[in-house]
């Protein structure tokens, strides 16, 4: 009789593992689906252009001030570090170098993937989920409107043009947090400090960060569309989607980041100083 019921407790685990992976793989797939389709439509600017204006300018709005406040501290800090290591390896001229290169790589698109997630990918999912509870997408499809050609497309151009925007602007914030304490706090001259920032980038480090900001804003407006089209109809799924796109965004994002900044290191290696 044990030995039954202990083969019955593994055929149900079984049965319950191939069911999750199955659930997760039609996920990912419908995933893929609305993200291609989206995509697909974009050469019909006249049909999505002004919603892709109010969305870009209800992001900028949302993200602005925000990028600001974190960039600055962030910079800071991290000139803070790298200047304190620096002068304990005798080379704080490397410090500058350093910090922007650092901001320019890898901070910009991450600060700008993150907050166009946290701010701006919630509230697409909360509007998305909002008009599925309240069946308009299906109304949408009655009247032969496709719904991902008039909300999700607009909302995926929109969220990867603000992401690209953000980064001069997380760089700029970044830097100039770095230049205060380096130069007013540690010491570091100011052009010992621009010098190295400047010695050590590339045109192809500003290029793939920009090309990172475009791939992140895509992946955050798609998983927001995507669990705001599919959530359950109740203000409870709108809030559950909503948590869950900001957490699956963000797993999104930093695998995408460790495989392309791995490519870019390999096909594009650093300068040597």
């Amino acid at each position: 009789m044990a030995g039954a019921e202990g083969r019955a407790g593994t055929g149900g685990l079984t049965r319950g593992a191939v069911r999750f992976a199955g659930d997760t793989l039609g996920q990912v797939g419908e995933l893929f689906v609305i993200a291609l389709e989206g995509f697909r439509r974009s050469w019909d600017i006249r049909a999505w252009w002004w919603e892709f204006v109010n969305q870009c300018w209800f992001l900028a709005r949302v993200t602005s001030v925000p990028v600001l406040l974190v960039s600055i501290p962030l910079g800071a800090t991290i000139a803070l570090q790298v200047g304190d290591l620096a002068w304990q390896l005798g080379a704080s001229s490397a410090t500058g170098g350093a910090v922007v290169v650092g901001v320019v790589r890898e901070v910009a698109p991450m600060a700008s993937a993150l907050l166009i997630a946290g701010a701006g990918g919630s509230a697409m999912t909360s509007d998305i989920g909002a008009r599925h509870i309240r069946d308009e997408l299906a109304a949408m499809e009655v009247m032969a409107v496709n719904p991902i050609h008039r909300l999700v497309t607009p909302r995926l151009w929109a969220a990867s043009t603000v992401a690209v925007l953000l980064v001069p602007l997380v760089i700029v914030s970044a830097a100039g947090g770095g230049y205060f304490f380096n130069v007013i706090v540690q010491g570091v001259t100011p052009g010992a400090y621009l010098d190295g920032a400047l010695s050590l980038l590339q045109l192809s480090d500003l290029l793939v960060t920009l090309f990172k900001a475009w791939v992140y804003g895509f992946i955050t407006a798609t998983v927001s569309c995507y669990m705001g089209m599919t959530c359950k109809t109740s203000p409870v799924g709108v809030g559950r989607a909503v948590n869950k796109a900001t957490v699956v965004t963000f797993m999104l994002v930093f695998t995408v980041n460790y495989v392309v900044s791995t490519l870019y290191y390999v096909l594009f290696p650093s300068r040597s100083v």
